[in-house]
């Protein structure tokens, strides 16, 4: 996957509307539907938590497929990518002690996986104004600036593929 700077400003608000837009849809869809079983399906207890959960389950299922048939939409562009990216870097911090010592003994892939890490995390960091961690990130980017070149190798975040990933 490769980094793109992406409209901040429009990022935020389509994510800011997708956001209402489920959370409205969730407690109303989820109220109605367990209001219609609760009606349809009357418990003579009064414990109607099975109908409740379920309405909450059915209506989060619908959430989800109307998100998905929607992915491409251009009104989704952003937020799609950043959940691909977001979802791209978790599957590198999974990996990531491994690839510190795989990197420590000077191996080029997971060097290269490190740095598309840090500099994803950079872009969703500044997407997100979580400027507080930046300065622990510039940190870390020096250190393994300093290993890359103490084992002659210029690193490109372009270059990174998620197959490296597999070796280790």
């Amino acid at each position: 996957m490769k980094l793109i700077q992406i409209d901040k400003a429009r990022y935020r608000k389509h994510l800011n509307h997708v956001i209402v837009a489920c959370v409205i849809a969730l407690a109303v869809g989820s109220l109605a539907i367990s209001q219609t079983l609760i009606a349809l399906f009357p418990d003579p207890s009064g414990s109607h938590f099975h109908w409740n959960l379920l309405g909450v389950v059915v209506c989060s299922l619908l959430v989800g497929f109307v998100l998905n048939k929607y992915r491409n939409h251009d009104y989704m562009t952003e937020i799609v990518y950043v959940w691909e990216l977001k979802k791209a870097l978790n599957k590198i911090t999974r990996k990531m002690p491994k690839l510190k010592a795989a990197g420590r003994e000077g191996n080029a892939d997971a060097l290269l996986a490190i740095h598309y890490s840090y500099a994803g995390s950079r872009l969703l960091w500044q997407l997100d104004d979580n400027t507080i961690t930046m300065d622990e990130l510039a940190i870390k980017q020096a250190e393994l600036d300093s290993v890359a070149e103490k084992y002659n190798l210029s690193l490109d975040a372009e270059r990174y593929d998620e197959a490296i990933l597999k070796n280790f």
